[in-house]
């Protein structure tokens, strides 16, 4: 018994230096030079070059404006989303209305659509809008998404009781009453979850930003360190500096958000 657990531990701390491994390998190549990169054997040890590489990246793109977009723009079609998605969801699973499973299968059909096939639409919708170049484009079309639909709508169904909502009804509560105070409480663990995932997609979000904008100003994260590459030649041990100081905020907000997902599931299991 003993062996098997050493085993499995054995096993999963395997797993888990795999899934570190490239983070790893981020920051071993920000602290190095393009030479020492590529140098065989290759390198696994960190250098000295961080600061120089973190430097250059100022020196060549906007760095700062760029992170104050990206940090805007993730942070307002975040909060958008789990308010539509959580509303949306909720009415889906508690309520009845004509055609709620016309509605809701055809949102269903909008999550097999490749985002690519839009591209070309969506833009000539901006441009008919006249929100091409504006932070407008890239916050609105994405402030609802059917993923967090059906997601929240999942939850809901299983984890907000109709006892509850039907309670709240005889106490007097009108549908965005029932929302706020019966709904939202219960599917704080989903919302950790989707907010996390949301503000994740928005951040590292790259072909629509590249084809709305047109201003260097107002270019996101992921678009400004796509200027570093150059065509003549690429300088990796800045390319990764800029790449590890953009995941830096992620890790942040992961770990901020998973122990607030993690506790309300411990939570939930232990009054099970």
């Amino acid at each position: 018994m003993q062996c098997k657990g050493f085993l499995l531990h054995l096993i999963l701390l395997g797993v888990t230096a795999a899934a570190f491994f490239p983070f790893y390998w981020l920051v071993v190549m920000a602290t190095n030079e393009t030479s020492d990169i590529f140098s065989y054997p290759p390198k696994l040890t960190f250098g000295v070059h961080l600061l120089e590489n973190m430097n250059n990246v100022f020196k060549n793109i906007q760095f700062f404006a760029a992170f104050a977009n990206t940090l805007f723009i993730a942070s307002v079609e975040t909060t958008l989303i789990l308010f539509f998605c959580s509303l949306a969801g909720f009415t889906f699973a508690k309520f009845t209305f004509p055609g709620r499973n016309t509605l809701f299968v055809m949102l269903l059909v909008t999550m097999m659509i490749p985002s690519q096939l839009s591209a070309v639409p969506s833009f000539v919708l901006m441009a008919w809008l006249g929100w091409v170049g504006s932070f407008k484009a890239l916050i609105i079309p994405g402030m609802v998404t059917a993923f967090g639909v059906f997601w929240l709508r999942q939850y809901a169904e299983s984890a907000v009781p109709g006892e509850l909502v039907d309670a709240g009804r005889i106490d007097g509560c009108g549908h965005l009453r029932l929302y706020w105070h019966v709904a939202l409480p219960i599917m704080r663990p989903a919302l950790a979850f989707l907010g996390i995932f949301s503000f994740i997609h928005a951040w590292n979000d790259y072909m629509w930003p590249l084809i709305i904008l047109n201003d260097p100003a107002k270019y996101t994260l992921q678009v400004a360190l796509s200027q570093l590459d150059n065509v003549y030649g690429s300088d990796y041990g800045m390319l990764m500096a800029g790449t590890l100081m953009a995941t830096v905020p992620l890790i942040i907000i992961f770990l901020l958000g998973s122990r607030h997902f993690i506790a309300n599931i411990a939570a939930g299991a232990i009054k099970e």
